[in-house]
């Protein structure tokens, strides 16, 4: 699509410098507001000064503070990573709760989907075969009947989508009762619980691991949906095979009676999350995603933000719209817990921002975090979730996860997500066969390139088409088309699904 020329935007009246909109950036001696030249070439989505900013002095953006410039930055001049320092992250024990009335909204009625309900209150958007493993050892074994039983018994059960499998890399060689071995061990098992899986999921184990299978399900007492390669039942590996085929087609049989029913937007779980972003993506995409939020959260539904690394330096804005005080100490706690995991392994929150996201403009993780945050919209925060836990509060939620794309996905999908928003700025084939994916595209030149990637293309946002406000309603109606199953993602489409990937901050042994 065509784009106005030398359109610059601010995000906030007090802003020094402006995002270059233009797809083919700026060329040196571009005309700008208020008499202002380019004094060099500027690429699409990367900041302009927009006034003298002298050495020392705030670069502003989303009228925070992102930077300080290490050399005086004249107006027109391009502002980046290079010629900026990096701020202080903000100082948790100065940030105080102060209790505040919650703002009332009017309530959002009259919206459903069709979706799978199951016996426990949960629904489901897919009707999805689950298995999952105790050790990485049987891997090998359950890539093998996945394919076997996609090929042989999924066709005899036409209201099944899909059979997945939850491989990961855990379950031994591991110190199983180190305090950090938590987070992975009730990942996997809240993952076993996810709603997609109609509770028919099924455990592959070894017979030795560290793990134990039992360890996985809620109701210890049955074991009916374990079986173990080292069953001494089984002679051979066709005997293996036949076991697991015949457990997998009892599940299949139950997931075959399950049909789409009218469902309420509050049985809606939406994750959202962005990956290779790029500085349209706090102006555009999280914006609308956020509005979204906000209308899903009105609905009476769930919403989930995430990425310890990308709030940790927005948080002094987080910590004001907490419900109460205990909430507004589990974020703090969560920030804290994030700022030691990185410290001991000689990092900091500084190594999240990557090549990509400054080839895109975002000169570092304060400016990225300002952006981020945007995607959770305006409601108050009720419920702060550790890694690997479950969604125990409606409303929206802050689930502790590290950026990492396909590890926050899986605390996501632990955490009870039947939903996914994935906003995205440089692009990325991310897509997770267990829930649908949305993905977002934060510039109309992504969409136009990736035309079969994108589902949602909220660029238009950037040069006025069309309001923040216009759009978030726009991807609140797909994302009940796309829970109901009268729209597909493209990941689907495609079959585009990445390996789940496991938080472990424990000791391998």
């Amino acid at each position: 699509m065509s784009a106005p020329d030398n359109i610059v935007i601010k995000t906030s009246p007090t802003d020094n410098v402006g995002i270059v909109s233009s797809p083919s950036g700026l060329e040196k001696g571009a005309p700008l507001p208020e008499g202002i030249v380019t004094t060099q070439s500027i690429p699409m989505g990367h900041k302009v000064a927009l006034a003298n900013i002298n050495a020392g002095d705030p670069v502003v953006r989303y009228g925070q503070e992102i930077g300080y410039a290490k050399s005086l930055l004249l107006a027109g001049s391009w502002v980046n990573e290079t010629n900026m320092e990096m701020p202080k992250p903000p100082d948790l024990d100065d940030i105080h709760f102060s209790p505040h009335p919650v703002p009332k909204v009017e309530p959002l009625t009259g919206y459903t989907f069709q979706g799978f309900k199951n016996a426990d209150g949960t629904v489901g958007t897919k009707n999805v075969l689950g298995i999952t493993i105790s050790v990485q050892c049987v891997a090998g074994m359950t890539n093998y009947i996945t394919s076997k039983i996609k090929k042989e018994l999924l066709p005899l059960y036409p209201n099944v989508d899909d059979v997945v499998t939850f491989n990961h890399n855990y379950g031994c060689g591991i110190a199983i009762d180190a305090p950090a071995a938590m987070i992975p061990i009730r990942t996997i098992r809240h993952i076993a619980q996810n709603p997609n899986f109609g509770d028919e999921v099924m455990i592959v184990g070894l017979g030795c691991e560290k793990l134990r299978p039992e360890r996985l399900l809620p109701d210890i007492s049955d074991h009916s949906s374990i079986l173990y390669l080292q069953d001494e039942a089984f002679v051979g590996f066709e005997e293996m095979v036949d076991g697991i085929m015949a457990l997998a087609e009892k599940h299949l049989k139950k997931l075959n009676q399950r049909k789409r029913e009218t469902c309420a937007v509050s049985d809606l779980v939406v994750g959202m999350q962005c990956g290779g972003s790029d500085a349209f993506s706090g102006l555009t995409g999280n914006p609308a995603a956020g509005f979204a939020s906000d209308l899903i959260v009105r609905a009476g539904g769930t919403v989930m933000f995430s990425e310890v690394t990308e709030v940790r330096d927005a948080i002094h804005l987080l910590v004001p719209r907490a419900v109460n005080e205990e909430v507004a100490a589990a974020l703090k706690k969560e920030m804290k817990w994030y700022d030691d995991y990185l410290r001991a392994g000689q990092a900091d929150r500084s190594a999240n921002t990557s090549p990509g996201n400054k080839r895109g403009g975002l000169s570092n993780i304060v400016e990225k975090a300002l952006g981020s945050i945007a995607k959770s919209g305006t409601s108050p925060i009720v419920d702060v979730v550790a890694p690997g836990e479950k969604i125990r509060t409606k409303g929206l939620n802050f689930v502790a996860t590290p950026a990492s794309d396909f590890v926050c996905g899986t605390l996501q999908l632990a955490a009870g997500m039947n939903m996914h928003v994935f906003i995205t700025g440089r692009g990325t084939p991310y897509g997770l066969s267990m829930v649908p994916v949305i993905k977002v595209s934060s510039n109309s030149k992504l969409n136009d390139r990736w035309f079969d990637l994108i589902d949602f293309n909220a660029g238009p946002i950037a040069f006025g088409e069309k309001t923040i406000e216009e759009m978030g309603w726009e991807l609140f109606h797909l994302i009940l088309d796309v829970a109901s199953g009268t729209k597909k993602v493209s990941t689907d489409k495609l079959g585009l699904y990445n390996d789940l990937v496991l938080f472990n901050p424990g000791p391998l042994t």
